[in-house]
């Protein structure tokens, strides 16, 4: 064991230099399969938050820190007026891509959404753009992404931190840190500096997303910390020192601290894998291990619609991690406790044949209906989604429905491996990603502006091209 007594000052962590290597040197746009990707990623998560916007409980969340503390030629904020420094703006921009729970995923051992940190890439690069510091292009947006989502997703493969109860945000804070020091221009070690201070911010805990405390801070926390990753880059570029075992410094390194003493692990080396393999919330604004859940009770609902009175159980199987995470009973106080309880959402799609997120609504889940099937349903875990679940080569999100009356009869048994969003079923998702995406800015742009942005995110050399200043422009609202 190391001889915590000794000041003398090692080599940087290896996993701090590898994401900083990685961050700095790696071409992503290499992978057309992944640039591709990032486009339909950054098209979604745009989606995601002009859907946001409608929503008073997150809009209240936007805005500088204080009155007044806003920040001309800033960084602007998709949907809004907003001109704010580039921390701020990672914040709000990051909190409206997250906030519905509709935006891409990631699921490995650790979860997550990948796309939450376009937070910080927007916010950096409309900054630069705006301060006349770097000419960028939406291919730099795209290459980043892909950074970011190959640091998020390949820590998260081998390392449950969840199972240690803490949040996956901090691979969010760790991810948006190193890019947004590669794309301020830091030197590497600089870099590395940032992203051993990323480490040694620790994580939150997981407590504000599970019963009984579920709550709105799932909706922000990733805007948090994309949030703190802008703030890292800045204060390293600066000059602020970093902390070569942030990780495995005896006692008070991550490890010993947060992670119960094991190492944190990465076996596949950084490329464009996660981007290439992402999963998209097409269908359902659903916790995303119930989204095939979802998709089984809308097939059912025709053959239960009229005899909910006569149900006498319902079987949900799903994968070990979804039995974990959301298999909840009792009173759901608010949405962002009923958007992560596979009944709910299984008993929703039953009712109505379909799920949005006004259904997360308290005037909605006071219908008596809903808890009157909660109550009737039984979950289960099936070992063969959980094993397909972790299979590299398949990463399915596996559930099956099936509902029994109380005079023997029963329904078909529903079963589906594989969400619209996943890589498996690409060529149908496309269109209906495409539709949600010219949906989502009917409520904010005129019909002129949506053909013409609709056009824009339709064409990847055109998309490339464009700056980033003049796509932040086209999605701002002034005044």
């Amino acid at each position: 064991m190391n001889d915590i007594r000794n000041a003398a000052r090692q080599d940087f962590d290896k996993i701090i230099q590898d994401i900083a290597d990685y961050a700095l040197d790696y071409d992503t746009t290499k992978s057309e399969l992944a640039m591709l990707t990032a486009r339909y990623c950054l098209m979604d998560s745009i989606a995601c938050g002009m859907l946001a916007l409608e929503f008073p409980a997150c809009t209240k969340m936007l805005g500088p820190v204080v009155p007044g503390a806003d920040m001309e030629g800033g960084a602007r904020v998709p949907g809004t007026a907003y001109e704010l420094d580039p921390v701020q703006a990672a914040f709000n921009i990051g909190a409206i891509i997250r906030w519905l729970d509709y935006n891409d995923t990631w699921l490995a051992a650790e979860w997550g959404h990948p796309s939450d940190n376009l937070g910080a890439i927007l916010a950096v690069t409309d900054y630069l753009g705006r301060q006349g510091k770097r000419d960028i292009k939406v291919k730099d947006v795209l290459a980043a992404s892909i950074k970011a989502h190959e640091i998020q997703g390949i820590i998260a493969l081998e390392n449950a931190f969840n199972r240690v109860g803490l949040d996956h945000v901090m691979l969010v804070r760790l991810a948006s840190t190193a890019v947004a020091a590669q794309l301020l221009g830091c030197k590497r070690e600089q870099t590395v500096n940032a992203v051993s201070n990323a480490w040694i911010d620790g994580c939150s805990l997981r407590t504000y997303r599970h019963a009984p405390n579920a709550g709105s801070r799932k909706s922000w926390a990733a805007g948090d910390a994309s949030a703190r990753g802008v703030r890292l880059a800045l204060i390293a570029q600066s000059g602020e020192m970093g902390y070569p075992s942030a990780l495995s410094a005896p006692i008070w390194g991550f490890q010993d601290v947060l992670y119960k003493g094991e190492a944190v692990v990465v076996n596949k080396p950084y490329e464009s894998y996660v981007m290439e393999n992402i999963l998209f919330k097409i269908s359902y604004p659903a916790e995303f291990h119930a989204q095939t859940a979802v998709e089984a009770g809308v097939i059912l609902h025709p053959q239960v619609a009229d005899r909910l009175a006569d149900i006498k159980e319902i079987v949900i199987e799903t994968q070990e991690a979804g039995k974990r995470i959301i298999d909840k009973v009792g009173k759901l106080d608010n949405p962002a406790d009923r958007d992560h309880c596979i009944q709910y959402m299984t008993a929703v799609a039953l009712l109505k044949g379909g799920l949005i997120a006004e259904d997360y609504e308290d005037d909605v889940a006071a219908d008596p209906r809903i808890d009157a099937l909660r109550d009737k349903m039984t979950v289960k875990e099936n070992p063969t989604f959980t094993e397909n679940y972790h299979a590299a080569d398949k990463r399915g999100i596996g559930n099956a429905v099936q509902v029994f009356f109380s005079d023997g009869d029963k329904t078909e048994r529903v079963e589906i491996e594989y969400p619209v969003g996943h890589r498996n079923r690409r060529e149908e998702g496309i269109p209906l990603l495409e539709a949600k995406f010219a949906a989502s800015l009917k409520s904010k742009f005129t019909a002129e502006e949506v053909v013409q942005l609709v056009d824009i995110f339709s064409s990847q050399e055109k998309l490339e091209q464009l700056n980033v200043t003049d796509l932040m422009k086209r999605l701002s609202r002034v005044g």
